[in-house]
Formats: C-alpha cells, structure tokens, sequence
C-alpha cells in the first residue's frame, strides 16, 4: 500500500494543482499577453494516456517568435507533462502576424477530456 502513495501523489498532484481552471472544450488556446495577433492556429491532438487517465490541465509557455511570424523558441512555465508535448508540438506549427523585431508570447493551451 505504502508504494501506492507516492504513484497516487504523482498523478494526483497536477490535478490538484490545476483543478482551479476550468474549460468546457477539449482544449481553448488564448494569450494571457497580446503582444501580436496569431495568423494560423492549430489545436494540440489531446494525448491519450491523458484522455485514458482523465487528465485535464493547463500548459504555460513562453514563446520567443521571429520577425516573420513564426515560433523560434518555446519555453514550458507550468503543466503537466503528459500534456507538454502536445502543447510543444501544436505551438510549433502557430504562426503570427510580422513584426519589426522578434517578441515573446505568453501561451496557455488548456486540456479537458470532455
């Protein structure tokens, strides 16, 4: 029982942690800082190790995006790692409007298996 414990927090914990945010769709995208307007969106396929364990959660990350629009770096703030790979790899197709010089793009990608 005792090995139960710690498997149970580590499922659990995210959970908890992000159990305060609620979404009614599989996954909305929204910028918390609208720095510059997105061209072309595309939503993470919701993976399903998280969809068999009920996962639902938010993943936060920074976004470095070049003068033409397109993502060069992506930094994970928060989430829970069976959702970061999806969010990582939908953000890498996103496309925003030129800019001068390149900016950072604050994105939370939220989950729910509804």
């Amino acid at each position: 029982m005792t090995s139960r414990i710690p498997f149970a927090l580590f499922v659990l914990a995210p959970m908890l942690i992000c159990s305060h945010v609620h979404a009614t769709a599989q996954d909305s995208s929204q910028t918390s800082e609208v720095v510059r307007k997105v061209v072309t969106r595309v939503t993470p396929q919701y993976p399903s190790l998280a969809r068999s364990m009920n996962l639902r959660g938010t993943v936060k990350m920074l976004v470095l995006v070049e003068p033409n629009g397109s993502p060069k770096t992506i930094q994970v703030r928060g989430g829970n790692p069976v959702l970061v790979q999806a969010a990582e790899k939908a953000l890498h197709e996103w496309k925003w409007e030129p800019a001068t010089h390149a900016t950072s793009e604050a994105i939370d990608l939220r989950f729910d298996p509804r």
